[in-house]
């Protein structure tokens, strides 16, 4: 009868051992468990803020896209976003941020094509290869929506059109 009792513990401790690993395994599941829950809940609270954010109306200072005054459909992004609209009949460089404001005003000043450095140097950014760079692709946007005309040799220069509106005041 003795080796009946043997087997009967070493299979008892079988059990405990296996028991053992189901309870660590159990434990190791629940730490994952709260943490995908966590992250759940933060990806929720997200989406529901952003979407809070985005159905609220623009800020008072919001840039009018359509050239009429804050506070009335039509305003840039909320969010920070930069934009450049296409340039339309009637329409202002005033719906276009400061900095690209200013890149249209020094097209119209200078009366000829310039290169992205002279474009740099007339708005006070300096030389430097990027700044005249990050200057370059700013230029290639508003040629690319109509404000400006790019001319062959990498120079840029006002759009007909867009001086026609400048000279009107607006």
């Amino acid at each position: 009868m003795g080796s009946l009792i043997e087997e009967l513990k070493r299979r008892e401790e079988a059990a405990r051992v296996e028991a053992d690993g189901l309870r660590a395994r159990v434990e190791e599941l629940s730490g994952d468990l709260a943490r995908a829950e966590e992250q759940v809940a933060r990806l929720v609270i997200t989406r529901e803020e952003v979407t809070r954010v985005l159905a609220e109306p623009p800020a008072a200072d919001a840039v009018p896209l359509d050239g009429g005054s804050a506070g009335k459909p039509g305003l840039a992004s909320p969010i920070g976003a930069v934009t450049v609209p296409p340039w339309r009949e009637g329409t202002g460089v005033s719906v276009l941020p400061q900095s690209y404001q200013d890149l249209v005003e020094v097209a119209e000043d200078a009366g000829r094509p310039l290169r992205a450095a002279e474009f740099a140097v007339a708005t006070g950014q300096g030389t430097e290869k990027a700044k005249v760079e990050g200057l370059r692709s700013k230029l290639k946007l508003l040629a690319a929506r109509g404000w400006l005309a790019g001319v062959p040799g990498g120079l840029f220069t006002l759009e007909d059109h867009v001086g026609e509106t400048l000279k009107r005041g607006q």
